[in-house]
């Protein structure tokens, strides 16, 4: 008697439970669905958090809001900007010797770096120190205080102009001089910060495959082969050289990190391969290979799911399943000129890159959830 009535109260429940679960997945189907109820559950999700289009970081409530959002999304790791169009967002005493300003005037008097770590702790989130601008020191500034004080920096092209590309200006990133800065910039903040990670993205290591013709590379190319490199800026092996150069740098910025706390992973955030390669010098299933690299985010920046399907799919012929497994999907969510996707085709793309066997994910950037 006691079985048949454990039994009627038991059904109930079951039928209740299984109607919920319907109820739940028919609320993620279509336009009008909630968000933070449909993500698929993840142990890495992260979200890039900018000071370009967004004012995350400008005061301390709008840090808390935006602590507050990554909970309610299941965001547990947050890439946010410390290096961006020439100065730091954090007070910098390296930037102050360099060029007399300690950080973005925008931040002045405030370490939004600090409070960001403060408050995302509390909620068990990760702190990741995200170097945007890497070897780009300005944005369509031919009046750049850093190509004023340091003119032997800047990058050249084949036809000995400044190098530039999609208006970015650039340093040659084989010049030790830079290089140091931005080794100097990534120390200062694993020393003075309880940061639980640092990263490079399509900038760091890298460089436009038209530069490299600046005097410094083009002797540093002439003791290695005898002759000046090639005019064409595409050619394999001249590639491959400067390609080569700049995974050496990113070999140290992982060891100086490393050295100074071996718990602070290092990560990078490179352009879809071989398109990396060939526009921006970044070989980075070598970093996978050779070790100097905790996690690699590549960006799948697609808008639709068949082009996202394919360079998903691209992934198991570019690296070994081991390394792979060091893979999390770089998805574009929302962009400062209002583009945001659709809820169901964020979720699409989510289960499809987890079907492939990338368990994780970054989201470009943090406004989508900012609502």
């Amino acid at each position: 008697m006691k079985k048949l009535i454990l039994l009627l109260l038991f059904i109930p429940l079951f039928f209740s439970c299984d109607l919920t679960k319907k109820e739940s997945l028919q609320n993620c189907q279509g336009d009008n669905i909630k968000l933070e109820n449909c993500l698929p559950q993840s142990n890495f999700r992260g979200a890039w958090v900018t000071n370009v289009a967004s004012d995350a970081l400008v005061s301390r409530e709008n840090i808390k809001i935006t602590v507050k959002n990554a909970v309610k999304y299941g965001i547990n790791n947050l890439f946010v900007v410390v290096w961006n169009k020439g100065v730091t967002q954090y007070p910098s005493e390296v930037l102050e010797k360099y060029i007399g300003i300690k950080q973005d005037l925008k931040f002045s008097g405030f370490d939004p770096l600090e409070l960001l770590i403060e408050e995302s702790h509390k909620e068990g989130i990760k702190v990741h120190a995200w170097f945007e601008f890497g070897f780009s020191y300005a944005y369509n500034d031919l009046n750049s205080i850093w190509l004023n004080k340091f003119p032997d920096w800047a990058g050249r092209d084949s036809d000995g102009n400044l190098l530039k590309k999609n208006n970015f200006l650039w340093w040659n990133a084989m010049n030790p001089e830079p290089q140091k800065l931005l080794l100097d910039l990534v120390s200062e903040v694993v020393m003075n910060y309880k940061i639980d990670g640092i990263q490079g993205d399509d900038r760091l290591p890298a460089m436009p495959s038209e530069g490299g013709y600046d005097d410094f590379t083009k002797k540093l190319y002439f003791d290695d082969f005898g002759k000046q490199p090639p005019l064409n800026y595409k050619d394999e092996n001249w590639l491959k050289w400067r390609a080569d150069k700049l995974s050496e740098f990113g070999k140290t910025v992982y060891n100086s990190v490393k050295k100074i706390d071996p718990d602070v992973l290092v990560s990078w955030a490179p352009s879809i391969y071989p398109w990396a390669l060939r526009e921006y010098l970044q070989d980075w299933p070598k970093w996978l290979d050779e070790g100097y690299a905790d996690f690699i985010i590549p960006q799948f920046y697609r808008r639709n799911i068949e082009d996202y399907k394919k360079i998903i799919d691209q992934i198991d012929q570019q690296v070994s399943p081991y390394e792979k497994n060091k893979i999390y999907a770089g998805v574009l969510s929302s962009l400062g000129d209002g583009y945001r996707v659709e809820d169901s085709l964020l979720i699409e793309m989510i289960n499809y890159h987890r079907s492939k066997g990338i368990n994780g994910e970054v989201f470009f950037y943090y406004e989508t959830f900012n609502r």
